[in-house]
């Protein structure tokens, strides 16, 4: 029996992963999102272009692949129009190759007002969402009040619109919050109609019957394990399961056609937006981070915060996930540096510890490994063999400690800066 395999992050995000959708694209037939929004940014580099997907999957690019958006995304009609008429102009023919489930959520223009006003309400003690209208839709999705996409073929669907508007509008009178939506709503119902012009359909029986026939199915996740809304640094995470879990409620898939879970990761780490972040550098290395391994925002253009890999952390992410493959991203950011440095354990108000704690406290403390820099530029390799001995020093220990191997190095952006062992 044909198993869909999982490709998803494990840290905060921003680990590369539409990189390396696009690259083992060609293994697949089937490339399917199975969670999150468009606040989640993928980049992809290759011939010389350089592209951004919010919400559409990464697999798009690879020609002769059907991409679906799951049933558990949540959907902007107006960012998906933009994005998808980019892509378009870039000559890629999305009518032909993308499906949108009946079952993925409708993120209204009054969602993107109830995010503002909702951040604006906390005062000092801002998420730092990216206001984009993710959480309110994740909200209405849970309390029962949300639009999905299949609503868009209803006769009712004005109506349903417009009772929707009237909850939302009665919150944000309760909150005076000042707002005019009519160009957004506008713009809103215009978009909608063009996504009516993709493909509409029962997305689970769809995944399933493609296992069914042999065809091999990549699931796709957004953000990163340390954002679960369940597992991750609460209450600083998204509004979805972002964890191997999230592709059996996201696509109508169950545990047992579960395949290969590859986890992708930094050689560091990097946050964007409030939060706890033990291994967080504040000096000149989390800059040079920053800078050289150009950490902004894909979506929001938002400094990423930076700091060493924590394999506290990090093993906590391949537990959850059951990742049975690792890939590490960046390894060449670090290039230049004299010393490298891991997080092996915390010490938390005197007391040693290697697991994840419920809450991340200002007593935490990493312990640190530290190891000699390669100092030599890898993304001139292009085999492991080719790896100089202080770089497969870093990745055999990252690999005996967490008990996973790591099959694919990213040493650059581009499709062919990528290393298979």
């Amino acid at each position: 029996m044909k198993k869909a395999d999982v490709i998803l992050g494990l840290q905060w995000g921003d680990e590369g992963k539409g990189k390396v959708v696009d690259v083992l694209t060609p293994r697949y037939e089937v490339v399917a999102r199975f969670q999150g929004g468009p606040n989640a940014g993928h980049t992809l580099e290759f011939g010389g272009e350089k592209y951004i997907l919010r919400s559409i999957p990464s697999g798009i690019f690879q020609g002769g692949k059907t991409n679906v958006i799951g049933n558990g995304v949540v959907l902007d009609a107006i960012l998906f129009r933009a994005e998808a008429e980019e892509l378009a102009k870039s000559g890629h023919d999305l009518t032909k190759q993308l499906c949108i489930s009946k079952k993925a959520h409708l993120i209204l223009p009054t969602h993107r007002m109830l995010d503002a006003a909702y951040e604006a309400a906390k005062g000092s003690a801002k998420i730092g969402t990216t206001g984009k209208g993710i959480g309110p839709t994740y909200t209405d999705k849970i309390s029962r009040n949300g639009m999905r996409v299949g609503d868009l073929l209803s006769p009712d669907f004005k109506t349903l619109y417009a009772k929707a508007k009237a909850r939302h509008e009665a919150i944000l009178r309760s909150l005076n919050y000042d707002y005019d939506i009519a160009e957004l709503e506008r713009q809103w119902f215009e978009a909608v109609e063009y996504l009516k012009r993709f493909r509409i359909i029962d997305s689970e029986y769809f995944i399933n019957k493609c296992l069914d026939e042999n065809r091999p199915v990549l699931a796709e996740g957004a953000q990163g394990t340390l954002l679960d809304v369940d597992f991750g640094s609460y209450p600083f995470v998204t509004s979805s399961n972002t964890v191997c879990a999230g592709v059996c409620t996201g696509l109508g898939l169950a545990p047992k056609r579960i395949g290969e879970v590859y986890g992708i990761f930094k050689a560091y780490c990097t946050r964007v937006g409030s939060g706890p972040f033990p291994t967080e550098l504040f000096d000149e290395t989390g800059a040079a981070l920053r800078r050289i391994g150009h950490e902004f925002g894909a979506v929001t253009g938002r400094e990423r915060r930076c700091g060493w890999l924590d394999l506290v952390a990090l093993k906590y992410s391949i537990m959850i996930n059951g990742v049975t493959q690792l890939i590490m991203m960046k390894s060449d950011v670090m290039n230049d540096f004299d010393t490298i440095r891991v997080a092996t354990a915390y010490d938390i108000d005197g007391e040693r510890t290697t697991e994840f704690p419920y809450t991340i406290t200002e007593g935490l403390k990493p312990v640190y490994t530290d190891f000699p820099g390669w100092k030599c530029d890898l993304r001139n390799c292009r085999s492991y063999d080719e790896f100089p001995p202080a770089f497969k020093h870093y990745v055999d220990f990252i690999e005996r400690e967490t008990g996973v191997p790591v099959k694919i190095i990213s040493v650059g952006p581009d499709r062919g800066e990528t290393i298979e062992r």
